[in-house]
């Protein structure tokens, strides 16, 4: 019984965080003139594909570029997170970047909103 309560604990606080992810996917797409997204469902499909592409494929990514992240002291993988924003928009109808340069600043505005909200959401 305690196992099965964790469990669903666990799974609320996932779908909080998809939800505040898609505010914050929301809110920076209508901001930003080089993004554009059609609705809130959108956001949240967008932020269900970042969750898993930061899942899935960024890790491969990360491994795989390692000597240039070490020579650049770690700012590619400012290049990584707008490469998986781009893949994100690639997959997502309704979800559109206009090139990487706005994919990057898209993705720092994400982190720092989704720290910002996370942190609220521990409190």
């Amino acid at each position: 019984i305690i196992l099965d309560i964790l469990i669903k604990i666990i799974i609320m606080n996932y779908i909080i965080k998809i939800l505040l992810t898609a505010i914050a996917v929301f809110v920076i797409a209508n901001v930003l003139p080089g993004v554009s997204i059609e609705s809130y469902f959108i956001s949240i499909i967008v932020a269900v594909v970042i969750g898993l592409l930061d899942s899935l494929v960024k890790p491969i990514l990360v491994i795989l570029t390692i000597p240039i992240t070490i020579i650049t002291l770690g700012l590619f993988l400012f290049i990584i997170n707008a490469f998986i924003i781009l893949i994100a928009d690639y997959f997502v109808v309704g979800f559109g970047v206009n090139n990487i340069i706005w994919a990057a600043i898209f993705s720092m505005l994400l982190s720092i909103l989704q720290s910002v909200l996370y942190k609220v959401l521990d409190n």
